[in-house]
């Protein structure tokens, strides 16, 4: 399982930084991702980085959300800022696409109006 941590309770337009470690020595190869389950609805991608640096955003987190790599750390990053109350939810760090048996805990995430 992948540990996600960074979460907490954060005022709208506040900002946070999710972190997730990885202790897999191939890191460095796999394409990363973070998803995110609001309550009542499923799971969604949020954002994915290649193992060469290429990223991709759900429109609705473009321009404010921003996913990086230390392949030195084996950490995949998702800096977070303009927070809306919207992107309240639980946020997990998982391969792209997801392997079943990573998916961990997750961290809350919740942004007050």
């Amino acid at each position: 399982q992948l540990q996600a941590s960074g979460g907490g309770l954060v005022q709208t337009g506040g900002s946070l930084r999710l972190s997730c470690a990885i202790s897999r020595t191939f890191f460095s190869i796999v394409d990363m991702a973070w998803y995110r389950q609001a309550s009542g609805k499923q799971r969604e991608l949020v954002a994915a980085i290649t193992s060469g640096g290429s990223t991709n955003y759900a429109e609705s987190v473009k321009g404010r959300l921003t996913i990086s790599r230390d392949n030195a750390k084996n950490t995949v990053y998702l800096l977070m800022n303009s927070l809306k109350p919207e992107d309240t939810a639980v946020y997990y760090c998982n391969s792209a696409p997801p392997i079943t048996g990573w998916w961990g805990q997750g961290t809350l995430v919740t942004v007050s109006s």
